[in-house]
């Protein structure tokens, strides 16, 4: 397996991963400890496998000329997301369930609302590879069902190591875009070209955080 894509999947999870984690808890809080168990490892355990499909299709998808291109643009602002002061994520307000089956169902349907940009920053970030993309998101499972305090409290106490994510996400962008099927043969120096554009990339990404931040 590559070294280099395995480090960027592991990097993506764990900086997109969070919110779904701390999504399941919030779902599963007001049910009894057993029900909650039930809830986090059966509506967690779906909603990976759910995830796993979604990214084997985008991976396909991938292939088409200029749809990577377009996916490589996307992720680029979802580090800029990531990143951005007073970032607020959309949709993790969810209201607790008062039955198990509440409880998945808020799940399932909230994990895939949330799913889609750890989908496409894992299924770039795969090259087209279906064991690396399992293996990458079988590390979800760890990070959802049982990280979501240890996320939530290291962010808490040392907010720029979201940077780790932001930056693996800002790399992957790059990567992909320059790797469309339409731009990959015109291209002489692939990884040389890669470094520069996420270079690029990260400055308007850091640019615009100072821009938003204003003057001290």
């Amino acid at each position: 397996m590559d070294l280099s894509a395995i480090i960027a999947i592991v990097l993506i999870d764990l900086a997109l991963s969070g919110d779904n984690a701390l999504l399941i808890g919030m779902a599963a809080r007001r049910l009894p400890d057993a029900q909650r168990r039930r809830a986090i490892l059966l509506g967690g355990g779906l909603a990976v496998v759910l995830r796993i499909v979604a990214a084997a299709i985008v991976t396909f998808l991938l292939a088409i000329p200029y749809l990577q291109l377009a996916g490589g643009i996307v992720l680029a602002v979802i580090a800029y997301r990531l990143v951005r002061p007073n970032a607020a994520h959309d949709g993790t307000s969810v209201q607790p369930a008062g039955t198990l089956r509440e409880a998945v169902m808020t799940i399932l349907v909230a994990d895939a609302a949330m799913s889609v940009e750890n989908v496409l920053g894992v299924g770039g970030a795969a090259h087209g590879d279906l064991p690396l993309l399992v293996f990458g998101l079988g590390l979800s499972i760890p990070v959802v069902l049982l990280g979501s305090g240890v996320i939530a409290a290291v962010l808490d106490r040392a907010p720029r190591c979201i940077w780790l994510g932001a930056l693996a996400l800002i790399w992957t962008s790059a990567d992909m875009i320059l790797g469309d099927p339409a731009l990959d043969p015109h291209i002489a120096d692939h990884w040389a070209i890669s470094a520069a554009a996420a270079l690029a990339i990260l400055g308007v990404i850091v640019g615009s955080r100072a821009l938003r931040r204003g003057p001290a």
